[in-house]
C-alpha cells in the first residue's frame, strides 16, 4: 500500500470517526426570564432542540437575547446527557419593561416644557412595545404606538403609530430675521418590519400626514403667507446594521440606520413645504475602554430635496445633536454632526450606577437654497464640549437619568444645561 492510499484512508477514518460523533442538542431549558415567553425566545433562538451543537450559533442567541429590551443580560451553559447529547441552558436576566418617562426642559419661549409618556416594552411577553406619550412644549401634543416585530415569524413583524405634534417653531431667514409660527403635524404611520438577521434589519411602510403652520408673531417677509398647509402621502423606509454588544450600562461594537421618506403625493402648499426626499443616516461606534470605560461615537448625515424654501427639516437643537446650543435656533437642508463622548462608571452597587461623561458636540449646516459646499466652508458650523452625568437603573430597560452642560468653543458665546431619559446617544 503506498503513501497516498495510507493517508486517504486515514482521512476516511478521522472523518468517519468526526460524523458519528456529532453533539446533539437533546433539549433546550431557558432560566430567569419571568414575563418573557419562553416559547418566545426559544422561537427567536437560532438553535433548536435535535440539532447539531455549534457554538457559533449559541453566542448568536446569547447576543441576540441581550439586544432584547426585556433582557439585561444573558449567559448559556451545556450540560452532559451522554456521549452524544447534551442539554442547552440559557440564563437570562429580565430587565424590567414597563417604563414611565418624564423630560423636563425649556420652550422656545424660555418657559417650562414637559414630556411624559409610559412605554411597555415587553408587551404579552413577547418584546412588542405599546405606549404613548403626552407632551407639553408652547402648545400640547400627544401620541400611540404598537409594535410586534416579530408578530408573523421570527423575522417579520409590524408597527402602528400615530402623533398630534403641535409645537412652535422659529423659522429663520437669510436677513437674520426670525418668525414664530404654530406647527401642527398630525400623522398615521404603518410600517412592515423584516429582520433577515441579528445584524440586519429593514423596515417599509406608508406614512400620511397633514400639516399646518399658522403665523405666531415676528417681521413676516412679504412673499411668505401667514397660513399655509400641506397633505402628503409617503413612502418610509429604515435600514439598520447592528453588531452591538449590550452589558448592563457598557455598550461595544458598530451599528449604522439608515431613514429615509420619499413623497408619493401632496397637496396644499407645495413650493414651501414639499420635501421630495429626506434621508439620515446615523453611524455609531462603541469602544470598552478597561473594566469602567466606554467611549461612545456618532457621526450624523442628513440631506433633503434642497428648496430654497426657509421650512428646511434639519434643525441644531439641545435635544437632538449639539448639547449647550440652545433650543431650535437655526435650520438647514443638510447636515454633518459628530458626537463624541468619554463614559466612565464611578459608583455601582447592585441595580444602581452611576457614570461621569466628557463629551464634544460638533456640526456644520447646509443653508435652504446653498450647495453642499457650505457644509465644508464652515459658516454654519457649531463646536461646543462638556461635562455630564448619568444615574442609571441597570435593571430597568432604557432607565438613565443623564445631565450635561455644554459650553461653545466656537463663534457662539453660549452654553446650556440639557436633561434627558436615556443617554443621548
Amino acid at each position: 500500500m503506498n503513501q497516498k492510499s495510507v493517508v486517504f484512508i486515514l482521512i476516511f477514518c478521522l472523518g468517519f470517526w468526526g460524523y458519528s460523533q456529532e453533539i446533539i442538542v437533546s433539549e433546550i431549558i431557558i432560566k430567569g426570564n419571568k414575563r418573557t415567553r419562553t416559547s418566545f425566545l426559544k422561537r427567536l433562538a437560532f438553535v433548536k432542540e435535535g440539532s447539531i451543537l455549534d457554538s457559533a450559533r449559541i453566542a448568536s442567541d446569547v447576543r441576540r437575547f441581550k439586544l432584547l429590551p426585556s433582557v439585561a443580560s444573558a449567559s448559556s451553559k451545556l450540560e452532559k446527557v451522554d456521549d452524544e447529547n447534551y442539554t442547552l441552558i440559557y440564563t437570562v436576566v429580565e430587565n424590567f419593561a414597563i417604563i414611565p418617562g418624564l423630560n423636563v426642559s425649556q420652550d422656545n419661549n424660555d418657559d417650562f416644557a414637559f414630556r411624559t409618556s409610559l412605554f411597555d416594552f415587553n408587551f404579552l411577553g413577547q418584546n412588542q412595545i405599546l405606549g404613548g406619550f403626552y407632551a407639553r412644549n408652547v402648545f400640547d401634543s400627544y401620541g400611540f404606538y404598537w409594535e410586534a416585530p416579530n408578530l408573523f415569524t421570527r423575522k417579520l413583524g409590524v408597527g402602528i403609530n400615530y402623533q398630534n405634534n403641535v409645537l412652535q417653531e422659529p423659522i429663520f431667514f437669510e436677513d437674520e430675521r426670525d418668525v414664530k409660527y404654530k406647527y401642527t403635524s398630525r400623522a398615521f404611520e404603518l410600517r412592515l418590519m423584516y429582520e433577515h438577521n441579528f445584524k440586519n434589519r429593514l423596515e417599509f411602510g406608508i406614512n400620511i400626514a397633514n400639516e399646518d403652520y399658522n403665523y405666531l408673531s415676528g417681521e413676516l417677509p412679504e412673499e411668505i403667507p401667514e397660513n399655509l398647509g400641506v397633505d402628503r402621502v409617503s413612502f418610509i423606509g429604515e435600514y439598520e446594521y447592528n453588531n452591538i454588544t449590550n452589558e448592563y450600562q457598557y455598550v461595544d461594537g458598530f451599528r449604522s440606520i439608515f431613514a429615509y421618506s420619499f413623497t408619493l403625493n401632496s397637496s396644499g402648499d407645495n413650493e414651501l413645504l414639499r420635501n421630495f426626499f429626506i434621508g439620515r443616516n446615523d453611524f455609531e461606534y462603541f469602544k470598552r475602554i478597561g473594566n469602567k470605560g466606554n467611549w461612545a461615537n456618532r457621526l450624523r448625515l442628513g440631506y433633503a430635496t434642497n428648496a430654497t424654501t426657509p421650512f428646511a427639516p434639519f434643525a441644531l437643537d439641545n435635544q437632538l445633536n449639539i448639547r449647550g446650543v440652545g433650543n431650535t435656533i437655526d435650520r438647514g437642508t443638510a447636515s454633518v454632526v459628530f458626537n463624541t463622548e468619554y463614559r466612565h462608571t464611578v459608583l455601582e452597587k447592585g441595580w444602581f450606577a452611576m457614570q461621569a461623561n466628557a463629551f464634544v458636540d460638533a456640526g456644520t449646516w447646509q443653508e435652504p437654497g446653498g450647495n453642499l459646499g457650505d457644509l465644508i466652508e464652515g459658516e454654519k458650523a457649531t463646536l461646543f464640549s462638556g461635562l455630564g452625568l448619568r444615574f442609571i437603573h441597570k435593571r430597568i430597560f432604557n432607565a438613565v437619568f443623564r445631565i450635561d452642560y455644554g459650553i461653545s468653543l466656537g463663534k457662539k458665546a453660549n452654553n446650556g444645561i440639557v436633561f434627558g431619559i436615556g443617554q443621548y446617544f
